[in-house]
């Protein structure tokens, strides 16, 4: 006797920005909404203030080492909004003109700065993003725009998703917040979506989509171990009229290249194109007597500075070179940064190092400063070189550990556009601390990881060209009606700024498409919803003035 096959009307796999805003949406417009997220479900009063294996920090980032590029990712439900910064700026302008390696326009016609903004306006209802004062800014912060200043440079604290009446300057945000102070989207769209009836399943990691004869998805997915992620308890498949894929721009392209013997041929770019947001980090290891003499600074007795791990995370940027007029390939902001101890201190280089700068002596003895660091990110424009391989037999990458490490099917070659940026980004943070030797300046190693980024992008990305974009302007996969890709794989290309903003965006923005797919499959759901916080004055879209999907 067969076993029934469980059914849904919308199949969200992911829970970050891409999938919690989906599953939002859908629930409270009717549908009946299932969420598969393959980490675990941890709450504000699980996240720990340690960086010891099998602690929440394991438990909930996913690090797969490709050749040549390494992805550091959420794993939890909430996905990279539990592990971000909350920094949610939005794009530049010139970013939605940019040409890249295709030499053309990456973006589709229909997305640009203009028809975009009503988008980021309902993000920040949604988040409540407020941009901070001074007041608010870290140390590290101050200390960045002051150099900035004396280096003849602007600063600017940054926007970011933060209630400062919660926040208590732990620095500790990118392993969670206890304090639930950042918006991650566990104290929003989440507990919206399970208000409306939606289900949110951890633990479960989808491995890949098959097509039942009604033209209807089964997504077949593997139980996680809860302590030990290499193992699994079990399989299961679930029946969906809609799909919706935003398990991240190092996951969906894995599981739909798995797909492609099950579905049929996909989009040439599913798997291609990917951007590590052209990221790329500096420490400066900061001479306390200069930050006192050059920039006034002072904390009364003892050092000037050493606090490199009191505050937030980023809080300040220097966005001069985020001009429009200067050529691709040469703009980028500059941010500061507290990246915690781990990655941080391990591709970290010693300034004048006499031996190796990533490890042996001259490593030791800045170890012994660290107080005194600064981190400066650097996000540019890169030329979207990387390349996902066959996928693996399960989930995005061969796991290594227990939790956490894997190595995975990506491999970047950096071209020489990509190198200029990274260049000129580096020669910019050289200039500015190192000004009449307030710090010695090094980049991150790429010896051991090669390059890296928390903000993978473009591995399935939208555009209108069928030949170089793996999803239409509405977020549908090419060939593949009713499946719809709302993470950061679905942005063209970097974006020279943090990407949450944005990704946010284009995922409200897919949304009404989705629903109006989702009726055309017989699906009773509406579109109209107000934000989670019950804000009712964001953009209202109007359903019958939608393009109609293909297929219709």
């Amino acid at each position: 006797m067969s076993t029934a096959i469980e059914k849904t009307d919308v199949l969200v796999v992911g829970s970050g920005f891409g999938g919690a805003i989906a599953a939002y949406h859908l629930a409270a417009g009717g549908a009946k909404v299932t969420v598969l997220e393959r980490g675990p479900w941890l709450k504000s009063n699980d996240f720990e203030h340690d960086y010891k294996l099998g602690s929440s920090y394991t438990r909930a980032f996913d690090f797969v080492v490709g050749d040549g590029m390494s992805v550091l990712g959420g794993n939890c439900v909430g996905g990279g909004s539990v592990v971000y910064f909350a920094a949610m700026p939005r794009a530049p302008r010139f970013v939605f003109d940019r040409r890249g390696s295709i030499g053309r326009r990456m973006w589709p016609a229909s997305v640009s700065r203009d028809t975009l903004d009503p988008w980021y306006d309902r993000l920040e209802e949604s988040l409540s993003v407020t941009k901070q004062d001074w007041s608010d800014v870290s140390y590290a912060g101050g200390l960045w725009a002051a150099a900035c200043d004396h280096a003849g440079r602007t600063a600017n604290p940054l926007a970011v998703a933060i209630d400062n009446s919660k926040c208590v300057n732990c620095n500790w945000m990118m392993a969670g917040c206890r304090f639930e102070a950042k918006q991650s989207l566990t104290v929003n769209y989440l507990p919206a979506a399970l208000a409306h009836g939606a289900e949110i399943r951890p633990l479960h990691e989808v491995q890949h989509l098959t097509r039942t004869s009604e033209g209807n998805y089964r997504i077949h997915f593997d139980i996680i171990h809860e302590e030990d992620y290499r193992l699994r308890n079990g399989s299961g498949v679930i029946e969906a009229k809609i799909v919706v894929l935003a398990a991240g721009a190092a996951a969906t392209p894995v599981i739909l290249q798995r797909s492609e013997t099950h579905l049929g041929t996909m989009p040439h770019a599913v798997g291609r194109y990917f951007s590590g947001n052209g990221e790329r980090l500096n420490t400066a290891i900061i001479n306390e007597e200069k930050a006192a003499e050059i920039l006034g600074l002072s904390r009364g007795d003892g050092p000037a500075y050493a606090a490199n791990q009191i505050g937030k995370g980023p809080t300040v940027a220097s966005w001069d070179k985020l001009d429009g007029s200067l050529p691709e390939y040469s703009r980028y902001s500059l941010e500061q940064l507290y990246f915690p101890p781990g990655l941080g201190t391990i591709l970290a280089q010693a300034p004048d190092a006499t031996g190796p700068t990533w490890f042996g002596r001259d490593k030791k003895e800045i170890l012994k400063n660290w107080k005194s660091w600064l981190t400066i990110f650097s996000m540019t424009e890169d030329d979207n070189e990387g390349v996902f391989g066959p996928p693996p037999a399960t989930g995005n990458a061969h796991r290594i550990s227990q939790q956490m490490l894997g190595r995975g099917n990506l491999s970047y070659k950096p071209t020489r556009n990509t190198w200029h940026g990274w260049n000129q980004a580096d020669a910019e943070v050289k200039e500015i601390l190192e000004k009449d030797g307030l710090a010695k300046v090094m980049p991150w190693t790429n010896d051991l990881v090669g390059a890296y980024t928390v903000h993978p992008l473009a591995s399935c990305r939208m555009g209108d060209d069928p030949r170089t974009s793996a999803l239409d302007d509405r977020n549908e996969l090419r060939g593949h009606s009713g499946i719809f890709v709302t993470d950061g794989s679905a942005v063209p290309g970097a974006l020279t700024v943090n990407p949450a903003m944005t990704i946010a965006a284009l995922a409200e923005r897919a949304v009404p498409g989705i629903v109006q797919a989702a009726r055309h499959r017989g699906v009773p759901v509406t579109y109209g919803a107000p934000t989670p916080t019950g804000y009712k004055s964001g953009t209202k879209v109007d359903l019958p003035l939608l393009r109609t999907p293909a297929g219709v």
